[in-house]
């Protein structure tokens, strides 16, 4: 047993060296700790090769002296004098009655502890496994880490470090082929304290070419699946590493299990968010997002359209994003330097409709205190965007397709019309025809205002579309409100495909919204989103989906035929019969 005995400004301390690799510096997770500005964090190490003490220089710009001489390598006797910065150290044999207890396992796990909670709280990817490595070489005394990870059926050296914390070049010709093979297949920590002498790996090539002495290896694991390995050698020293060194680097590789596989989330939330970024530039269509056949229908049709000053007629579901279309219109039109008005029909009183369209002069009714513009006058030169038409008032239909047809507006309480220059783009989520049908709605209005009409699909016909939709929303929410969600949970990305959106892209916004502010972890989960598996689309089998399909196709194709059953059968080319049994299956 040997003892370094350190003398630094009026203090001094006693180390006891029980192990074959004894590290020496500034940093506290060292054997040896000199707190001197003018030591290095790893400055020397002391190394038993089980008849001599040798200390080191890590590094050839660390200052050594012994016995009063500048050394980069020195062997040591007891007796001699070692200065490092300030400290000056003296190397001495231990008597047989100072024999203390050697240090418990307690510290080594307290360093382990200090050295993972400064590893936890770095977030660069790159430094972070950089960083695992260098404290795997530090705890184990080894002079070169490895971190391997599997890739598909291949081991890939990921990090290589060596005991001065630098990159190892050419690091596949540095580890043992035969000793990972062994721990990929067993899936078990393996210790080789002599490899050139083991019965199992003595003859392998790879440790002959490395000369390799001391090796351990162990797996990282997930869940029981091998995600790679740490591997770490020493070529200098026979059995450096023991049991306890094992077991040190078993906990360890928890933690490193933790940290890759926290990593390895992170690099495909990178590599998904660079994905994701590409595909919103090859389907973004201004602000609309869109890949799907009916979406790319639309943005052709848009681009024919947007030039000319056809009324257009936007239908579909609540929620689908028909506003937007209508400011991409107008964005790409002649228009696009004049204004873009919006009003939503069904949300203004009908007493007060007229006068919000058309304007009103000065006490043309209570309240009316001053002569005021309508959205008509506003829109000139520009676009007027009427949403929810379908709710406009019978009495106030023919108003506004005289003043569409005659671009001319007169004021409630006036009767001086007024020329106005607009494009009307309409949008209402009712069946217009149906409408006209039971007169709620004006014919010759609904062909007015339909010259082109334009069917946005609902959320849930969208297929992938709905996933690039949701990452996207995720993207702008977490800018705007400042929040370090990083992605969606698998379960979440299931939820947002099979749930069937009744209120379509408004609603996603708002329980996206809501999911950003409210959750506290770093990915978004089906539960954050409000969905549960009870609200979930059911899937169902495949001949009952087509079952269902035929049926409805028969239903449509005979309404055609006003009901005319015989001829219903002839058109689809089946026995009369087919029709009838599906039509006792109502």
């Amino acid at each position: 047993m040997s003892v370094l005995k350190i003398k630094i400004r009026k203090s001094s301390k006693v180390y006891h060296v029980f192990k074959k690799l004894t590290t020496i510096g500034k940093d506290e997770a060292n054997d040896v700790v000199i707190p001197d500005a003018l030591v290095a964090e790893l400055h020397a190490n002391l190394v038993y090769d089980g008849k001599n003490y040798t200390i080191r220089a890590v590094q050839g710009k660390n200052v050594i002296h012994v016995n009063g001489r500048k050394k980069s390598k020195a062997v040591l006797n007891y007796g001699d004098t070692v200065k490092i910065g300030d400290a000056e150290i003296e190397f001495l044999e231990k008597e047989e009655k100072e024999i203390e207890k050697e240090p418990s396992r307690e510290d080594d796990y307290r360093k382990l502890f200090e050295i993972s909670r400064r590893i936890l709280d770095d977030y660069d990817l790159e430094r972070l496994l950089q960083n695992l490595m260098d404290a795997v070489v530090d705890i184990t005394g080894a002079d070169k880490g490895f971190l391997i990870l599997l890739e598909g059926d291949r081991m890939e050296i990921k990090v290589a470090r060596n005991l001065n914390k630098e990159n190892i070049a050419q690091a596949i010709t540095q580890v043992s082929d035969s000793i990972i093979a062994r721990v990929v297949r067993t899936k078990m920590p393996l210790i080789v304290s002599d490899a050139l002498n083991h019965e199992e790996f003595a003859n392998a090539q790879s440790v002959m070419a490395l000369n390799l002495n001391s090796v351990m290896c162990v797996p990282l694991l997930d869940r029981g699946n091998l995600m790679g390995l740490i591997y770490v050698g020493n070529s200098n020293i026979k059995g450096l590493f023991v049991r306890h060194t094992l077991e040190m680097l078993t906990v360890f590789a928890s933690l490193g299990s933790l940290v890759v596989r926290n990593a390895l989330l992170l690099n495909e939330l990178q590599l998904d968010n660079r994905q994701l970024h590409e595909k919103l530039e090859q389907n973004k269509f201004g602000e609309i997002v869109g890949s799907c056949q009916g979406m790319q229908t639309i943005f052709r049709t848009i681009r024919k359209i947007a030039p000319t000053d056809v009324s257009v007629l936007i239908t579909g579901e609540t929620g689908t994003g028909k506003e937007l279309i209508a400011s991409e219109i107008h964005r790409r039109s002649n228009r696009n330097k004049g204004p873009f008005i919006a009003i939503n029909m069904g949300a203004i009183p009908e007493n007060i409709l007229e006068s919000e369209l058309f304007g009103h002069v000065k006490g043309a009714f209570t309240g009316a205190v001053a002569t005021r513009k309508g959205r008509f006058q506003a829109a000139d030169g520009g676009t007027l965007f009427l949403d929810e038409i379908g709710e406009i008032p019978v009495s106030l239909q023919v108003k506004l397709l005289r003043a569409l047809q005659e671009k001319m507006v007169v004021k409630v309480g006036d009767n001086k019309p007024e020329k106005v220059d607009i494009r009307i783009i309409a949008a209402t989520n009712r069946d217009l025809l149906e409408e006209v049908k039971l007169g709620n709605f004006r014919e010759d209005l609904y062909y007015r205002v339909n010259v082109v009409n334009i069917h946005l699909p609902p959320l849930k016909d969208r297929g992938d579309d709905i996933v690039v939709i949701a990452k996207y929303l995720l993207n702008r929410f977490r800018e705007e409100y400042e929040t370090h969600k990083n992605g969606f949970s698998p379960d979440a990305l299931e939820a947002i495909m099979k749930y069937p959106w009744p209120g379509n892209i408004r609603e996603m916004e708002n329980r996206l919204k809501r999911a950003v502010v409210l959750s506290d972890k770093s990915l978004i989960s089906a539960e954050d989103l409000g969905i549960d598996s009870d609200s979930l689309a059911l899937i169902k089998p495949l001949s009952q989906a087509r079952e269902d399909f035929t049926k409805k196709y028969i239903l449509d194709v005979l309404e055609l035929n006003s009901g005319n059953r015989t001829k219903t059968a002839k058109d689809l080319g089946v026995d009369p019969r087919t029709i009838f049994r599906y039509l006792e299956k109502e």
